[in-house]
C-alpha cells in the first residue's frame, strides 16, 4: 500500500505544471496558448522571459529530484528510487492537472538524476551548455544531453540506472519530434544569448 501511495505520489508531483502556475499567476497567460503550446521550461522562456524561465527550470529540476527522495523520506528501503522518480517524469510529460498535455521530459528527468547521480546531473548540464553554445538550439542540446546520459550510464554498471536513462532518454527524443522535424527543415528557433 505504502508503496502504491509513494508511486501516486511522484506521479502527482511530476503533474504541478509549473509553467502553466507561473504564466497565470504571475503573467497572467496560458503558456499553452504562446510559442510552441509546451508547458516546459523553454516555452516558458520564450513567451514570459528570463525569470519566468529559470523559475519554472528549477521547479521542474526539484519535482524529479523530490520525487527521487520519497522513498527515503517515508523511510521505504526496497522501492527504488528511480524507479519513483520515473513517475514523477511521466507526471510531468502527462500532468493530471493539465489535461494530459506537458513538457518534454528534460528538467525532470534532469531533476532524477541530480537526486540519484549528482555528477552525472552536473556533467550532463555542462554538456547541454555546451551542445546549445554550438548549435543554439535547446531542443538538439536536449536531445545531445540525453544521449550522453545513455553513454555516460552505460559506464556506471548500474543495471537500474542504466534502464531508467534509457527510458529517459527516450522520452526526450521522442517528445521531440516535432523539434527533429523542424531543424531539418531549417524553422527551428535559434537562441540568441548566447
Amino acid at each position: 500500500m505504502v508503496y502504491a501511495l509513494i508511486i501516486l505520489l511522484a506521479y502527482l508531483l511530476g503533474s504541478i505544471p509549473s509553467g502553466l502556475i507561473v504564466g497565470k499567476v504571475f503573467y497572467g497567460k496560458d503558456i499553452r496558448q504562446f510559442g510552441s503550446g509546451n508547458l516546459g521550461g523553454t516555452n516558458t522562456f520564450r513567451t514570459l522571459g528570463i525569470k519566468a524561465g529559470i523559475a519554472v527550470t528549477l521547479a521542474d529540476i526539484l519535482k524529479g529530484t523530490l520525487a527521487t527522495a520519497l522513498p527515503f523520506l517515508f523511510g521505504v528501503e526496497h522501492l527504488h528510487p528511480l524507479l519513483v522518480g520515473t513517475f514523477a517524469v511521466i507526471g510531468h510529460m502527462f500532468p493530471v492537472f493539465a489535461g494530459f498535455r506537458g513538457g518534454k521530459a528534460v528538467a525532470t528527468s534532469g531533476g532524477v538524476l541530480l537526486g540519484y547521480v549528482p555528477l552525472i546531473f552536473l556533467l550532463l548540464i555542462a554538456i547541454f551548455f555546451l551542445g546549445l553554445y554550438l548549435t543554439k538550439y535547446v531542443s538538439l542540446s536536449s536531445m545531445i544531453a540525453a544521449c550522453a546520459a545513455f553513454i555516460v550510464s552505460l559506464f556506471t554498471k548500474d543495471i537500474p540506472l542504466i534502464i531508467v536513462i534509457t527510458v529517459m532518454a527516450f522520452f526526450v527524443i521522442y517528445r521531440h519530434r516535432a523539434n527533429i522535424s523542424r531543424i531539418k527543415n531549417g524553422t527551428e528557433p535559434k537562441i540568441k544569448w548566447l
